[in-house]
C-alpha cells in the first residue's frame, strides 16, 4: 500500500525532495544492511546438480538497459557504440507507453549490431501491480509490444514483481528481480546469483494462455544498479562494481547489471545531479573483458535459451522466494 500511494503522487513531488528523503534513508539502511550488502555470501550457492556454464566459462557477464526517458534514449547509440568498442552486446529495455517513441529505425540498428530488445513495464509509473485485473489489461499491451518489437524479455519498472502474475506474459525471461538489494522498493531478494526457471502453475493453462511456454527463466540482476550507487549512495568511483564482480565471478555466478543511459553523462556532456561519469561503467567493462575466456558475454535471451532446457526447467525458484508485490521499505 505504501508504494501504491507512492506512486501516485511521486509526478507531484520534486525530484530533489525524493532524492534528499531517499538518500537519508539509503544511508540507515546501509548501516542497518551491515556485512550483508552488496555481498550476501549464502546468494553464491549453486543451484542443486548445477552443470556449470556453457563451453567451459566459468562465470557468466550480462549487460541490460533501462531506458526510462527522452534523455536516455538519446543515448542509446552512443552507449552501444561503447560497448562495442569493447567487444560486448547487450539488452536495451524500452518504456512502449512512457514519456517517449521508441523509433524503429532505432530497434533494428541494435538487432542488426547484435543486441537485445525487452520491453520495460508498460508506463513505467508505478500501476503495473496496482491489482490482478489491472496487471492483466497492461498485460495485453505488453504482449502487443513483445510481439511487435520481437522482444523476449521483460523489466517491470522500479524492479516490482510478482513471479506469479509475469505468468501472463509471453515471455522467454523475466529480469525484475535481483540477488540482494535493501534500497529497492520491494527489497525481497531472489537470494540466489544464478538464473533459475518460475513454472508455470497449472491453473494458467487455460485457453488465455495458449501459445504460451510452460514457464520462464528468471534472471535477477546481481552487481548493484548504478543509481543505486552513483546517485543514491553517491559513490565516488565503480569499486563496489569491481568487488562484486570479483565475487560473483569467483563463486561461478551470473554477473547481470542494469545501467540506465539516462544516468550517464558523456565527456563532451555536462554533469548534473542526476547524472554520473560514463567512465565508470567504461571501468567496469575492462575488468569483465580482463577475465578473458572465464567470462561468458552473453545476451539475456542467450542465458534463458540455455537455460530453459529440460535440466534447467527442473530448477524452480529459490526456497522461499515469493517474488510477490507488497513488501517495502522504500521507493525510487
Amino acid at each position: 500500500m505504501r508504494n501504491l500511494i507512492y506512486y501516485l503522487v511521486k509526478p507531484f513531488l520534486p525530484w530533489g525532495l525524493r532524492m534528499t528523503v531517499r538518500r537519508w534513508h539509503a544511508a540507515w539502511l546501509r548501516r542497518r544492511a551491515g556485512n550483508t550488502w552488496p555481498i550476501l555470501p549464502t546468494t553464491g550457492r549453486p543451484p542443486e546438480n548445477w552443470p556449470g556454464w556453457p563451453a567451459g566459462h566459468g562465470f557468466a557477464v550480462v549487460l541490460t538497459h533501462d531506458v526510462e526517458g527522452p534523455e536516455g534514449l538519446a543515448r542509446v547509440r552512443r552507449l552501444a557504440e561503447l560497448e562495442m568498442s569493447l567487444g560486448f552486446r547487450s539488452s536495451f529495455n524500452f518504456v512502449p507507453e512512457g514519456s517517449y517513441e521508441v523509433p524503429d529505425d532505432l530497434r533494428e540498428w541494435l538487432w542488426k549490431n547484435g543486441f537485445e530488445v525487452g520491453v520495460h513495464d508498460l508506463h513505467h509509473d508505478g500501476s503495473l501491480y496496482r491489482g490482478r485485473s489491472a496487471f492483466r489489461r497492461q498485460a495485453t499491451k505488453i504482449n502487443h509490444y513483445l510481439r511487435t518489437w520481437r522482444a523476449r524479455g521483460f523489466r517491470s519498472g522500479f524492479m516490482l514483481n510478482n513471479l506469479e502474475w509475469l505468468q501472463d506474459l509471453d515471455i522467454q525471461y523475466d529480469a525484475s528481480t535481483f540477488d540482494n538489494d535493501p534500497f529497492e522498493p520491494q527489497p525481497v531478494g531472489a537470494g540466489t546469483i544464478f538464473p533459475f526457471w518460475v513454472t508455470r502453475k497449472p491453473e494458467l493453462n487455460s485457453a488465455d494462455c495458449a501459445g504460451k511456454r510452460g514457464g520462464y527463466v528468471e534472471l535477477p540482476y546481481t552487481l548493484p544498479q548504478d543509481s543505486t550507487l552513483f546517485l543514491l549512495l553517491r559513490e565516488a568511483s565503480p569499486e563496489l562494481w569491481l568487488r562484486k564482480l570479483d565475487w560473483v565471478a569467483g563463486n561461478g555466478g551470473m554477473a547481470l547489471v542494469n545501467v540506465h543511459p539516462d544516468y550517464l553523462h558523456f565527456p563532451d556532456e555536462s554533469a548534473t545531479a542526476k547524472t554520473y561519469p560514463v567512465e565508470h561503467y567504461q571501468h567496469l567493462l575492462s575488468a569483465m573483458r580482463n577475465r578473458g575466456s572465464a567470462a561468458w558475454r552473453a545476451l539475456p535471451t542467450e542465458v534463458a535459451t540455455w537455460y530453459a532446457s529440460p535440466r534447467g526447467e527442473r530448477d524452480p525458484a529459490p526456497a522461499g522466494f515469493a517474488g510477490h508485490f507488497g513488501t517495502t521499505t522504500g521507493a525510487s
